[in-house]
């Protein structure tokens, strides 16, 4: 029987799931792919487009998923995303983790830990 928080789930003794509308993720995602246009993230836009903002494909490279993976998951058919493909997706979308978190479909979390920038000092 789940414990914890309405809308999480117990799995044991350190790891809590929150419970995702994979429906409301579908459509958000949808959403967001189809406002953001090819220009918007550096990709030329070519001369044969058939749909309105950016491709699954695009958007998954943009992510660093497969396509399939993230078809999967804007038609509602894949797993529920783990907070580091939430943070992948975030950052492909070019969401800040402010906006991401407080949309309704993202579930409450943590921002993943920043990658630090390796600093290399000139020969001398």
């Amino acid at each position: 029987m789940p414990t914890g928080s309405p809308g999480s789930r117990r799995c044991g003794a350190k790891e809590t799931i929150t419970v995702m509308d994979r429906s409301q993720l579908a459509d958000f995602l949808r959403t967001r792919r189809e406002a953001l246009q090819p220009e918007d993230v550096g990709l030329p836009r070519g001369p044969r487009r058939r749909t309105r903002g950016l491709r699954r494909e695009e958007v998954a490279a943009l992510c660093g998923m497969s396509t399939d993976y993230y078809a999967r998951v804007e038609q509602q058919r894949g797993p529920i995303p783990s907070e580091p493909m939430l943070a992948a997706l975030a950052r492909g979308l070019h969401l800040s983790w402010t906006n991401a978190t407080t949309c309704s479909v993202w579930p409450d979390t943590t921002p993943p830990a920043a990658t630090p920038v390796p600093t290399t000092s000139p020969p001398a």
